[in-house]
């Protein structure tokens, strides 16, 4: 089968491989004759203006030595560039995911891309999808499998529920699951091969939120003439990135508060003093700092992810790829349901115990990715904006803490109180929209929060958003091997 026939992911992207906002849908019901065209943005991201990017990487001569040496594929690619806003935790990031698709460990090469193509198409990300089908191809994968998962081996088909589950609510992942897959006779894994592959899951779903959150653009391919592979990568509505003026009535200023910019960054700047003055004051007890996690739980359920409607519909060939697409996040506190215990981080920590069991069973991996999570935790200049010399430690910690907020794990010596003082209304809907639907992602909230802030700061809390996530799914998915083990 040819590499065109099965790897790439449509023969050209068409208006209707775009999500469409609800709005834009009323329109198009309303006008059914519209006719919407594709729309065109440079460089690697649809959100930050080329020249900022290109300047970080173009003048880095530390970026194009770790591609050289870390690359997969041999070229400075659009996350890579991105990413390069950030060295520091470039390095670290290029690192661990080499070593997870290309150094010795339990599965064998096109398995790991493969396991990559599933876990992105879990969010519809074509960008992802497709560089790792060129990368299964280039591995010595069969290109059969590419036509779906009814071509593939029973052994990887086993991995779809676990998939699905980290992917969108691995609160739910039990020991039952893990027996499941390393009891199936033929068929079976072994647990250093199921680490392995759940690490890839996580972090493919987690950098599928920072494709999205970034606005990452298709990769420009030098077999096409106008220099672009003809796909739909991210499930924008074509209203967001055709025309960056179009008035959306759902997310208009009045529904995402946004005060003037100047004075948001000042009363933001108050609130972080503030705070720091009260804890040194007084600090709450554990009683009440559980109920202010309870609270913002519950919260973050009033937290609305934009104009889509709840059920997401594949509109492109990585349906393939996709057993049960209607399945998805869920609102860990939503009312109504049955209540799920909360995940106390101080029962099950990555630094005590997940740490340890990765790098039992996968070796050196749990390093890797120990020092990625401490990098992108601990990354700072010391600025916010146009003021220096800030300690940005809360904000990170409110930034990393509401992440795991949402995925229902609580850390007993943190202020949950502190989320809500520190992060705006509209930065919490980003945060939600990134970590829970990636692929709902627009531009427009991309800009409707921290607008007197730098791209380069915003890059910076997707890579906290992206850590968080994959964090949370790796504390629930190793909880429930360590309870298979014992």
């Amino acid at each position: 089968m040819s590499r065109g026939s099965a790897g790439s992911i449509g023969s050209a992207a068409s208006a209707s491989e775009y999500r469409v906002c609800s709005n834009c849908r009323k329109v198009l019901r309303q006008e059914k004759r519209i006719r919407v065209s594709q729309p065109l943005t440079r460089g690697p991201s649809a959100f930050i203006p080329e020249k900022e990017v290109m300047q970080a990487s173009g003048l880095n001569e530390r970026t194009n030595l770790l591609v050289e040496e870390y690359s997969t594929s041999g070229r400075l690619d659009n996350i890579t560039q991105v990413m390069s806003l950030h060295t520091q935790y470039l390095e670290s990031f290029l690192r661990s995911q080499f070593y997870m698709l290309r150094m010795d460990g339990p599965l064998p090469l096109p398995y790991r891309h493969y396991i990559a193509i599933m876990a992105a198409a879990r969010h519809q990300c074509s960008y992802l999808v497709n560089m790792h089908v060129d990368e299964f191809l280039k591995t010595g994968g069969i290109a059969e499998w590419l036509n779906g998962l009814e071509y593939i081996p029973q052994r990887l088909k086993n991995l779809n529920e676990i998939n699905k589950l980290l992917a969108h609510q691995p609160w739910l992942i039990t020991k039952e699951h893990i027996q499941k897959l390393v009891k199936t006779g033929e068929n079976n894994w072994s647990l250093p091969e199921l680490v392995h592959a759940v690490v890839l899951l996580a972090h493919y779903h987690a950098l599928a939120s920072f494709v999205f959150g970034s606005g990452i653009n298709p990769e420009r391919d030098p077999d096409t003439s106008n220099g672009f592979r003809l796909i739909a990568v991210n499930k924008f509505c074509v209203c967001d990135l055709a025309n960056d003026n179009i008035e959306n009535a759902s997310l208009t200023s009045s529904n995402f508060g946004i005060a003037d910019s100047l004075s948001e960054l000042e009363a933001l700047m108050e609130r972080m003093k503030r705070l720091q003055e009260e804890k040194e004051e007084e600090e709450a007890s554990q009683e009440e700092m559980a109920t202010r996690f309870e609270k913002e739980k519950k919260e973050s359920l009033l937290v609305v992810t934009g104009a889509f409607d709840d059920e997401m519909v594949s509109t492109s060939d990585v349906s393939r790829y996709i057993e049960d697409p209607g399945f998805g996040y869920k609102d860990f506190a939503r009312r109504g349901e049955e209540h799920l215990p909360t995940f106390r981080a101080q029962d099950y920590t990555w630094e005590n115990h997940g740490f340890s069991l990765v790098n039992r069973l996968y070796s050196d991996i749990g390093h890797l990715l120990d020092e990625k999570f401490r990098m992108v935790y601990n990354l700072t200049y010391n600025t916010m904006a146009t003021h220096e010399d800030v300690d940005t430690t809360m904000l990170r910690r409110a930034l990393f803490n509401y992440v795991h907020c949402m995925f229902g794990i609580r850390y007993d010596d943190y202020d949950y109180g502190e989320v809500n003082q520190l992060l705006e209304r509209s930065l919490k809907v980003y945060i939600k929209t990134v970590t829970c639907y990636p692929e709902r992602t627009t531009k427009r909230m991309y800009d409707s929060y921290w607008r007197q802030f730098k791209h380069s700061e915003k890059v910076h809390v997707n890579l906290l958003l992206m850590e968080a996530r994959m964090q949370a799914e790796l504390l629930y998915a190793l909880r429930a091997i360590t309870r298979h083990l014992t």
